[in-house]
């Protein structure tokens, strides 16, 4: 089943709509699909009066056999220009394999952070996954790094601090 698809769906398949004066609005539905499951989805905004601003989305397929997909996206901004957005999507089999991927990313006066991620589970079980990290401070001092997962082999992690002018670091550590 096709992600987009199933977020298309989801804004096609509206049955409710809220809104009010204070700058919001929220619409969510569902319904039977032609592959004998349900599609469903729902997203909501919202608008301060100071300029900061946020929305949200998710919808979810399945099918008469056991299978799922589904995602979902969020946003916001603030009134001073702090920016934020995430996004995820899944798949589910019926014979219990799947995948899950997601992301985020945020910007605001102190530097700005992304990550991406995945992960997959076999129908045997086994599961892999990968996380990639990287963030800037507004000093320019950095972190760029990367966690694997595998049950057979375990975690592994690496990672790389420099500072404004790009040289190597040590990474600090939390307290």
């Amino acid at each position: 089943m096709n992600k987009i698809a199933v977020t298309l769906a989801m804004l096609l398949l509206v049955h409710s709509l809220d809104a009010d004066a204070g700058g919001r609005v929220r619409a969510a539905g569902a319904r039977p699909n032609a592959q004998g499951g349900v599609s469903a989805g729902s997203a909501a905004a919202v608008s301060g009066p100071n300029g900061g601003r946020a929305a949200r989305a998710g919808g979810v397929a399945t099918d008469a056999e056991g299978n799922a997909v589904g995602g979902s996206a969020a946003a916001v901004q603030t009134a001073n220009g702090g920016q934020a957005a995430r996004a995820a999507a899944f798949q589910r089999n019926a014979d219990g394999s799947g995948t899950r991927s997601g992301g985020f990313a945020a910007s605001g006066t102190q530097g700005n952070v992304a990550s991406t991620g995945s992960a997959t589970r076999n129908a045997d079980g086994s599961v892999s996954g990968l996380r990639q990290t990287s963030a800037t401070s507004s000093s320019g001092a950095a972190y760029n790094g990367s966690t694997e997962y595998d049950s057979e082999t375990g975690v592994n992690h690496s990672g790389t601090c420099t500072d404004a002018a790009g040289n190597v670091v040590a990474c600090p550590r939390p307290n």
